[in-house]
């Protein structure tokens, strides 16, 4: 299992539609993301800057490199476009994040 952290930009004034959104997620994204092998997935916000702090777990044979090709996820995308910084495709401005520290 490898873990794999990132950053994304969230619009101001919504971090209430941003949880509401994820506390609401679609049943068929959740199985998707599971079905690629992700897992242990969190997103967390610093509400002074407005950046997304997200950790996940992958498994050894991961298929999430596939998951933009998903119908399912591009759905996603799009619902989320009008409250996060998207690129042209309506993906979310993504910046990895290099690991620093473990401690198991």
């Amino acid at each position: 299992m490898k873990r794999q952290a990132f950053c994304m930009k969230l619009k101001k004034g919504y971090k209430d539609e941003y949880k509401k959104r994820h506390d609401e997620i679609w049943p068929q994204l959740k199985e998707a993301l599971t079905k690629a092998g992700v897992s242990d997935y969190s997103i967390y916000l610093d509400e002074e800057t407005n950046t997304l702090f997200a950790v996940q777990k992958l498994s050894e044979d991961n298929t999430a490199d596939d998951l933009p090709g998903h119908s399912i996820v591009r759905k996603w995308w799009n619902y989320m476009s009008d409250i996060m910084e998207t690129n042209p495709d309506k993906s979310p401005v993504v910046a990895p994040l290099k690991e620093m520290f473990y401690m198991d």
